[in-house]
């Protein structure tokens, strides 16, 4: 069974400079998740219509617009969930608005905890591991346009992948 996500992918150097502190710290999703801020989690594609989705994707990206993107400094979900992350300091209502827009039409995907965009760098590791990547990205900042949106697939390896782009104020393609 195929799963898929939808996330805002996290442009160079800064998803190299991303992923190299996860990989300093021991997760061991480093090289399987890219830097990214997820709009839509993962999925079990039995749950969708990928036409009817991808279509939906198409049509969300092209009533959309660029707008800029702006990380700053760490934070944390601990103790209710062990996530050490990047915060978005600009760019949060424009995440919140296309997440609800993706988990529309062919999708309504419920979420476990409420719509936080961020950008994880360390997951499910132990107090010191989680302690280290908080403190070795807490002066990080990045400033970037978001265009558009990607839809990314679970590989049978465990990898995530992009597999469509979805660029903002495109129109949608006929036929």
């Amino acid at each position: 069974m195929k799963t898929i996500g939808v996330s805002i992918p996290i442009p160079t150097p800064y998803a190299s400079q991303l992923r190299t502190v996860r990989q300093a710290v021991g997760d061991p999703l480093a090289d399987a998740v890219p830097p990214h801020i997820t709009l839509m989690p993962p999925t079990d594609v039995h749950l969708i219509d990928l036409p009817a989705f991808g279509e939906h994707l198409r049509t969300v990206a092209a009533t959309s617009k660029p707008f800029r993107m702006i990380l700053r400094g760490t934070g944390t979900f601990r103790p209710i969930s062990p996530v050490v992350f990047v915060q978005v300091a600009r760019g949060i209502g424009e995440c919140e608005q296309l997440e609800s827009r993706v988990r529309q039409g062919p999708v309504e995907r419920e979420l476990e905890f409420p719509y936080h965009p961020h950008v994880t760098i360390a997951h499910h590791l132990d107090d010191v591991a989680l302690d280290e990547a908080f403190d070795e990205l807490a002066d990080f900042k990045a400033t970037f346009d978001v265009v558009g949106f990607d839809l990314y697939e679970h590989g049978p390896d465990g990898v995530w992948r992009s597999v469509d782009r979805f660029e903002f104020g495109s129109a949608p393609q006929v036929g």
